[in-house]
């Protein structure tokens, strides 16, 4: 186990802000001092279950307290995903049933060994404790806070000045997660900066019913690829860790310049020292920019993709991006007869919405006619394609390709 001033060091990389440091110091000394690991808590709402670098901003600093020697509980919310988390929304969330809960927990559960240690980190339902509590307890743990405390959640604060309808159990949900540290005896409880007024909760609750108070950790959010807006899914300007090499690597290389030292702050388990000497080199101009972001790619894609895939990745890029070739591993897509028009020739547009590459017909025409759609390496703006060998490569924008057959 590294000393108290070494995992601090780690453990403050890219972090927003933590309540407090010097809480923190201490408990990390008493740890090494009694042998004694901390507990790192999580709690995930089981109503989203496709994690991307965004989500994974947590994970990966648990996992490097892991690797200091920590253990990590891993809280699922099925009992409070029943209830969903109010941070951020402007109306009560629509309750999720029993089946829908645990079926996003099992997804859950197969995302998150991608970056923790299974040996290092204990699941838990927060049902096994909160569905226990009796009507009297209930009363109790409600007790513990006021209505005016509830009111300073902005969510909370400007749904109520604008007479929008607030569930009383949704001032539940904070309660409830508080009360989940209280049960497992959180040393610290990690977050984004949206869980700041949950995770003070915790903190007030332990005390009251006579604990140390966790630590609070926040992780600054993450910007999608666009280097604006939060990634998010819906915007499309995600990372999802469960996708291929070739598209993670592709993605991260889109990131803008000035994101490349947060994004290997946040996304990479690269020491800190390090991070410090790249990011001197960018601002002196010692490095090209370009290169060091081939090596943020290959670093993320590596976390999740082996390295294995990872080199694959970067082949791909240097020859499509590098050296415009055609690249060898291109997915193989077979004609199906929906693929023909009534005339017996090749629908061009359909074969761009099939493989997901337009969402929709009329996208897929636009492509075609803005030059951005090739056939073995020509441009076509022909919706219909004609006097083909069997197998021939289709390309659309920069980086999709398809190797077509037909049969």
């Amino acid at each position: 186990m590294k000393n108290a001033q070494e995992q601090f060091k780690i453990i403050m990389k890219g972090v927003n802000k933590v309540i407090s440091e010097e809480s923190l110091m201490q408990k990390l000394e008493k740890s090494i001092e009694t042998e004694t690991p901390l507990v790192v808590k999580l709690g995930l709402d089981p109503s989203a279950p496709d994690i991307h670098l965004g989500h994974a901003v947590v994970l990966r600093k648990i996992k490097q307290m892991q690797d200091l020697g920590h253990r990590a509980v891993i809280i699922i919310g099925d009992f409070t995903g029943k209830i969903g988390d109010p941070t951020g929304k402007s109306k009560t969330r629509k309750q999720l049933t029993t089946e829908q809960v645990l079926e996003n927990a099992k997804t859950y559960e197969q995302q998150i060994f991608k970056i923790l240690h299974r040996d290092k980190t204990e699941l838990r339902f927060n049902s096994e404790w909160l569905s226990k509590l009796s009507f009297e307890e209930v009363i109790r743990l409600a007790a513990k806070t006021t209505i005016a405390r509830m009111l300073e959640r902005d969510d909370f604060e400007k749904r109520y000045k604008n007479k929008e309808a607030i569930g009383l159990h949704e001032f539940f949900y904070p309660l409830m997660q508080a009360y989940d540290s209280v049960e497992i005896k959180a040393d610290i409880e990690m977050g984004g900066t949206d869980q700041t007024f949950n995770i003070l909760m915790g903190r007030t609750l332990q005390k009251d019913y006579g604990e140390e108070s966790q630590i609070a950790l926040f992780m600054p959010l993450l910007e999608g690829i666009d280097g604006i807006e939060k990634m998010s899914k819906s915007l499309g300007n995600y990372i999802g860790i469960c996708e291929d090499a070739v598209t993670i690597y592709s993605k991260i290389m889109k990131v803008p310049d000035e994101l490349i030292i947060k994004y290997f702050e946040l996304a990479t388990d690269i020491y800190p020292d390090e991070i410090e000497t790249i990011e001197l080199e960018l601002k002196a101009e010692k490095i090209n920019p370009r290169d060091i972001k081939m090596r943020l790619a290959k670093e993320i894609t590596t976390l999740y993709c082996g390295v294995n895939g990872a080199e694959r990745a970067e082949e791909h890029f240097k020859t499509v991006f590098q050296r415009n070739l055609i690249p060898e591993d291109i997915e193989e897509f077979v004609l199906s007869s929906d693929c023909f028009t009534c005339n017996g020739e090749i629908d061009l547009v359909k074969i761009i919405v099939k493989n997901e590459f337009a969402k929709s017909n009329g996208e897929a025409r636009r492509l075609i006619l803005q030059n951005a759609v090739k056939i073995n390496g020509i441009k076509t703006n022909d919706f219909i394609i004609n006097n083909l060998n069997n197998n021939f490569v289709i390309q659309v924008g920069k980086s999709n390709f398809i190797k077509i057959k037909i049969k």
